[in-house]
C-alpha cells in the first residue's frame, strides 16, 4: 500500500486518471489532478472529481510547485514526457494507473496483452469464468480502469485485465497470478522507438511473477521472454503447431490439443474460432483456464456461444452474394494480415489512415494470395497504392463511402468487402469505433437503396 500522508498527483484527467483520483480519494489521499486541456474538454468530470475532494487544475501548462509523495500517470501519457521527466527529477516515485489499481487489488488477477487479439481473448475468459460459476469482472484497456475495479475486487474470483504497453510503461510491483501475451507485431512505434523497446514492455507482464504463478506465452515468444519471466513462474506455451503444449488443428475436426502429454481436447469446429488465427486464440483460452482450475465444460460451452466483438472481424450483412465484414479495429498491419488470412480468396480490402508502421511491404504476400482488389483512403492511401500495386490492384478513394461504394460495384457473389484498415483512424474519424459505424451505416444504405436479397452463390 501506499503512505496515505503522502500528497498524490495524477496526470491526465481522461477514464484513467479520473479513476486513479476517485480510489485515492476514498483511501483518504491529498489528491492533485492536472490536464493540460481546457476545462470544456472534460464535461462535469471536474465539478465531479471536486465534489470528492480532489483538487483539478486544467490547461496545464507547468506543473504545481508541491511536494508529492507520488505521481499516478495516465496511459495516454508518454513516460518520455516533460512532465513524467520534471516529477522522476523531484525524486517523486511515478507509476501507472495499472500499477495503483494493483497495489489496490484483493482478488487473483488474468492480465492479457500481446499486439493483437487481446480484447477478444479477455472477453472470452471472462465468459468461461463466468460459466465456470465464479464472480468476475474485466479491466484495464478494455474498457473499465482496473482502480475502479479494484475497489470492488474483494467480491471478485478474478479479474481479467487487458494490458497495452503505454500502462506497462511505469509498473514496479505489477503481477498477475496468470499473464498471457499472445503475440508481438509492429505498433506504437512512433512511441516507443524501436521492436527492441516494444518487446521490452511487454515483458513487463511477467517481470514480478513467481512462484505460484503461470505465464501463458505464444511459442514463437517464449524463447524470447524466458529471462523476463520471474523465478518459479510456470510456463505455458501455446500456438499453431504442436511445438506449442496447447495448439490449434484445422480442419474438419478443428480443435486444440494438449501435447504435453495430457488429453485435453476442445472442438471449435464451426464455432469463431474455427480458423487458423482465432483457432490460436482459443488455444490461450484453454492454456488459461487450464491453470485456473477451470472445468474444460464451461471452456466449450463459451467457446461455442461466443460472439465476436464489434468492429472484430463483425459481419454486417451478405447483400447480393456479397459478405461485409467490418474489421475497423485492425489498426496496424498485422491485424490486417490476420483479417486476410481469416477470409477466403477473392477480398475486396478496403485499408488506409494513419499508417503507424515505416513501411507496408511486409503484408504483400497475404495481399497477392487473398485480395482481388484494394481501395485505399486516408493519409496513407498514395502510400499503400506505391508499395502494393505490384502485387494487387489498387484504386484511390477519396473517403470511406466511396471505397465501400466501388467495391460494392466491382464485387461478384461470393466475393468478401472487408474494412480492414491496417492503420489509424484519426485522419478522417473520431476513433476506430466511428469508422466501424460509418461503415455499417454505409452498408446499410446500400441494401436498403438496392432491396438486394441474399442470394446462394453457384
Amino acid at each position: 500500500m501506499i503512505d496515505v500522508s503522502k500528497r498524490v498527483l495524477v496526470l491526465g484527467l481522461g477514464v484513467s486518471g479520473e479513476a486513479a483520483a476517485q480510489l485515492l480519494a476514498r483511501e483518504s489521499f491529498s489528491v492533485t489532478v492536472a490536464d493540460g486541456a481546457d476545462e470544456s474538454a472534460f464535461g462535469g468530470r471536474c465539478e465531479l472529481l471536486r465534489s470528492s475532494g480532489v483538487q483539478v487544475i486544467t490547461g496545464v501548462r507547468e506543473l504545481p510547485d508541491e511536494e508529492f509523495g507520488l505521481c499516478v500517470v495516465s496511459p495516454g501519457i508518454d513516460c518520455g514526457s516533460a512532465w513524467v521527466v520534471e516529477m522522476e527529477s523531484r525524486g517523486v516515485e511515478v507509476v501507472s494507473e495499472l500499477e495503483l489499481g494493483f497495489r489496490y487489488c484483493r482478488c487473483p488477477l488474468i492480465a492479457v496483452t500481446g499486439t493483437n487479439g487481446k480484447s477478444t481473448l479477455v472477453k472470452l475468459l471472462y465468459e468461461i469464468i463466468q460459466a465456470d460459476g465464479k464472480r468476475v469482472e474485466i479491466a484495464g484497456n478494455y474498457g473499465i480502469p482496473l482502480c475502479e475495479v479494484a475497489e470492488r475486487s474483494g467480491e471478485l474470483d478474478w479479474i481479467v485485465a487487458e494490458v497495452s504497453s503505454f500502462q506497462l510503461e511505469k509498473v514496479s510491483q505489477f503481477h498477475p497470478k496468470v499473464g498471457v501475451l499472445l503475440n508481438i507485431q509492429p505498433d506504437h512505434l512512433d512511441r516507443h522507438g524501436s521492436m527492441a523497446a516494444y518487446r521490452e514492455l511487454k515483458s513487463r507482464l511477467f517481470r514480478y511473477m513467481g512462484k505460484g504463478d503461470t505465464a501463458v506465452v505464444h511459442c514463437d515468444e517464449m524463447d524470447a521472454m524466458q529471462q523476463a519471466i520471474g523465478d518459479g513462474c510456470r510456463r505455458v506455451s501455446f500456438g499453431g503447431s504442436d511445438a506449442a503444449e496447447y495448439f490449434h488443428i484445422g480442419g474438419e475436426t478443428a480443435a486444440v490439443i494438449c501435447g504435453g502429454g495430457g488429453d485435453v481436447e476442445l472442438d471449435i469446429a464451426g464455432s469463431a474460432f474455427d480458423n487458423h488465427i482465432m483457432g490460436q486464440t482459443a488455444a490461450a483460452a484453454v492454456a488459461v483456464s487450464m491453470s485456473c482450475g477451470l472445468d474444460l465444460k464451461s471452456v466449450s460451452a463459451a467457446v461455442k456461444s461466443f460472439d465476436t466483438l464489434s468492429h472484430r472481424m463483425e459481419k454486417v450483412a451478405v447483400i447480393k452474394g456479397v459478405t461485409y465484414i467490418d474489421d475497423s479495429k485492425a489498426t496496424n498491419l498485422a491485424a490486417l494480415k490476420a483479417g486476410l488470412e481469416m477470409r477466403e480468396y477473392p477480398v475486396r480490402l478496403i485499408a488506409g489512415g494513419q499508417l503507424k508502421e515505416k513501411s507496408a511491404k511486409y503484408v504483400k504476400e497475404v495481399l497477392a494470395n487473398k485480395a482481388v482488389c484494394v481501395y485505399v483512403i486516408g493519409d496513407a492511401a498514395n502510400i499503400l497504392k506505391a508499395e502494393w500495386q505490384d502485387a494487387v490492384e489498387c484504386l484511390l478513394c477519396s473517403d470511406l463511402e466511396a471505397a465501400v461504394r466501388m467495391a460494392c460495384e466491382d464485387a461478384e457473389c461470393g466475393d468478401t468487402v472487408l474494412l480492414s484498415p491496417g492503420c489509424a483512424s484519426f485522419d478522417q474519424f473520431r476513433s476506430y469505433k466511428d469508422r466501424g459505424e460509418k461503415f455499417k451505416r454505409i452498408v446499410e444504405r446500400i441494401n436498403e437503396e438496392e432491396k438486394y436479397e441474399n442470394v446462394i452463390c453457384d
